[in-house]
């Protein structure tokens, strides 16, 4: 892998958990010499086939080529590397975000700015964090309590599992900084984040509907502030930079 930064990812660390072994089987490929795309194939359990980023011809757009050819481009470098292992371990959920992208595109075309639905699956692609959580610590989250969340509550987060489904928040945790916030969405079933993610994959894949797309049900979390995830994050005050996290703001 060739990765456009310098930064080596930490692969111990938690959010990578559910991620190392497929990505130390594709360095893995990689480092015989293939190239990125053809590395990722060699895995040969994506349902999918990646191609070089040249494969796209110019003014297509990227969702609608992936849903009409099952090739889905990839450059070398961090994002794209993770991109292919989100594909890897939870293909249907992928493919329903990219079904429901391509048929935006269809009935909207191409827009400056888009659609509720789309814009949603991209944030979701991009950025999503699953989150199971016992209720008391989602409506804290919700709320953004972040006293109550990481203070009473924080020995709640020992029955939470967390996962980082989007690869450019993947990316960014390959050089992490306190400011990084993922979109998390709930996750109803309990699923083991280290394990088995079969299950999950295909709740999300019917869980991602237009409707709840739409209705962006997403809360923001700093991940570096999640229990467990960062030494810093022990001390209390590490919660106090309003710059992070962040309180609803009042209505005008």
């Amino acid at each position: 892998m060739t990765p456009a930064s310098a930064a080596v990812p930490e692969w111990r660390a938690a959010w990578f958990a559910p991620w190392r072994a497929e990505a130390q089987a594709l360095l893995a490929r990689r480092s015989t010499g293939l190239p990125a795309h053809e590395a990722a194939n060699a895995l040969a359990w994506a349902p999918v086939r990646f191609v070089p980023q040249a494969a796209l011809p110019a003014g297509e757009p990227y969702e609608r080529f992936i849903f009409d050819t099952g090739q889905v481009p990839m450059r070398e470098g961090w994002h794209d590397f993770f991109n292919a292992l989100v594909w890897m371990r939870l293909p249907r959920a992928k493919r329903r975000l990219n079904a429901l992208q391509a048929a935006e595109i269809a009935r909207d075309g191409v827009r400056a700015t888009r659609g509720p639905v789309r814009d949603a699956a991209t944030v979701f692609d991009e950025n999503a964090v699953l989150l199971h959580a016992p209720d008391a610590l989602w409506q804290a989250l919700a709320a953004r309590r972040w006293g109550e969340l990481f203070g009473p509550l924080r020995p709640l987060w020992g029955q939470a599992r967390l996962l980082v489904f989007g690869h450019a928040a993947l990316e960014k945790l390959v050089a992490p900084y306190k400011s990084i916030t993922g979109h998390a969405w709930r996750v109803a079933p309990p699923f083991d984040a280290a394990g088995d993610l079969r299950a999950l994959d295909d709740w999300l894949a019917r869980d991602l509907t237009p409707e709840r797309l739409a209705a962006k049900p997403f809360v923001p979390l700093p991940l570096l502030g999640v229990p467990g995830w960062w030494p810093g994050n022990e001390a209390p005050a590490f919660y106090d930079d309003a710059r992070v996290f962040r309180h609803v703001r009042p209505p005008r």
